[in-house]
């Protein structure tokens, strides 16, 4: 959410410092990630309120890809030099265009996609009702979608 590694670092260690300090609030009858997720949903959007929001995408991405020159060419199902670039003109575009997103979308997105996390649990996390997550979510799909065609990419 916040797309800086080093802010993203001080904000980890925050909430885990804020859900160590209020431990006895923690409903055993709940998820236990669930209520770690709502601690750093809040200090994220405090963050964000407190700095603004950056809109430009971070160089190198997400995720860099693993394996060497040599590894790749000694193996060979690896993928070709072409279709690496391409995965990672789409990699670049899908990001930029995830940046582009409104907060309350981008944020339900990586919720859902990257942290894996069920409709449910995006609704506990961010204090929306299943409804509107769910609405927010398929919204911004639609966006990223039509952003990712216009820029010519086709599904």
């Amino acid at each position: 959410m916040v797309r800086d590694p080093a802010l993203a670092e001080d904000l980890a260690q925050e909430v885990f410092l804020k859900a160590f300090r209020s431990l006895d609030s923690f409903d055993p009858e709940r998820k236990f990630s669930s209520w770690l997720f709502k601690i750093a949903h809040n200090a994220t959007v405090d963050q964000l309120r407190r700095r603004g929001v950056a809109t430009e995408p971070l160089e190198g991405g997400w995720q860099e890809e693993e394996g060497g020159p040599i590894r790749q060419i000694a193996d060979p199902s690896a993928e070709t030099p072409e279709a690496a670039r391409q995965r990672g003109d789409l990699r670049r575009a899908l990001e930029a265009s995830i940046a582009g997103l409104r907060p309350v979308y981008r944020e339900v997105i990586v919720l859902r996609f990257q942290e894996e996390l069920s409709y449910e649990e995006i609704a506990e996390v961010t204090g929306l009702p299943l409804g509107t997550v769910k609405t927010f979510i398929h919204r911004a799909r639609k966006e990223l979608a039509d952003t990712l065609r216009g820029q010519g990419w086709s599904p």
